[in-house]
């Protein structure tokens, strides 16, 4: 994913947040509706989102250091996650809480006009925000589907605008459905219940996001298509004859990690096989640009190893050296 991309939508939710809170807080006070104030406080917290998103992408951007040489792309990752839990904490149990409270003790709504216009306003607005974070998806999901996409995606911005818009439209309508039905029945009760969904909703999304951004901190693989582009392009049939096991990593959204040890011809010297690994090393650079950091280990294929399949010890974390 680009990063432009991912900023422009971020920019266009956090305007479009920012006005509608306003309206709904203006509307909650002339009204007092549960959903008005649960809508203003799930405003309140994805605007907040949106700033963390940014600030997590600008301090992604500093220059690696000797204290953590291979920079701060994961930075991403985890101002991702702290927005799952305000997501959780501000937007979706405060939305739970305000529910029961009402449904507990319903009141008729004051002014429901101003209600009804503001969600109006707001659906306009969060439309716009999730058409701005749709268009830039759409251009770098790459024909996987959209579920797909939101699991597999390495870069946490434009999921969570998606997610977050989605939820925010659907909390929308659910809100106008409740303030409808407490104006033509008079029972503030449905009220209560549309402001209950929303923080449901929100729960359901945060969790979703909790677990999608985690993968992502704890270090997941490139895509397979990807893993399988370095491979080809590691092996060049003549002082590389084989990739005898790889493995990759995500440093950022647009950094990867790739360690392999490489099958080299016997009776090259040292001087051939240290050339192999520079040309190697080009060609996946070429082929695959985010592929900043490379570590490949010469060693000598062994027909009997590999017929013997993938050895356990090779994998990190296991009990012994790493074989081949």
């Amino acid at each position: 994913m680009s990063t432009e991309g991912g900023t422009k939508a971020l920019v266009a939710a956090l305007s479009a947040n920012l006005a509608i809170a306003v309206g709904k807080f203006t509307a909650f006070a002339f009204t007092a509706s549960s959903s008005m104030l649960a809508e203003g406080v799930h405003s309140v917290a994805d605007s907040g989102n949106q700033v963390l998103l940014l600030v997590g992408g600008k301090r992604s951007t500093r220059e690696a250091s000797e204290q953590h040489p291979f920079g701060y792309g994961r930075e991403r990752y985890v101002y991702g996650f702290l927005v799952s839990i305000v997501l959780f904490t501000v937007g979706g149990l405060f939305a739970c809480f305000e529910g029961y409270e009402k449904i507990h003790d319903p009141h008729e709504l004051d002014s429901w006009g101003w209600a009804v216009g503001v969600l109006l306003f707001a659906i306009v607005m969060e439309g716009w925000s999730f058409y701005t974070a749709y268009r830039e998806a759409a251009q770098d999901k790459s024909g996987k589907s959209w579920t797909e996409y939101i699991r597999r995606a390495k870069a946490p911005e434009l999921p969570v605008v998606l997610l977050e818009d989605t939820g925010a439209l659907i909390g929308l309508v659910l809100a106008l459905l409740g303030v409808s039905l407490t104006v033509i029945t008079g029972n503030g009760v449905w009220d209560g219940i549309g402001t209950l969904a929303i923080g449901i909703l929100l729960v359901v999304i945060a969790v979703v996001l909790a677990l999608e951004t985690k993968s992502l901190l704890i270090g997941e693989s490139a895509d397979k298509e990807v893993v399988a582009e370095i491979r080809d392009a590691l092996v060049d049939h003549d002082s590389v004859t084989d990739v005898i096991h790889m493995r990759t990593l995500h440093l950022g959204p647009e950094e990867l990690l790739v360690g392999a040890k490489i099958a080299v011809n016997a009776e090259d010297s040292a001087v051939q096989v240290a050339e192999a690994i520079d040309k190697a090393e080009a060609r996946v650079r070429r082929a695959v640009p985010i592929a900043r950091v490379i570590y490949l280990e010469p060693d000598i294929y062994s027909a009997e190893k590999a017929a013997a399949g993938p050895d356990p010890e090779a994998t990190p974390g296991g009990r012994g050296p790493a074989a081949h």
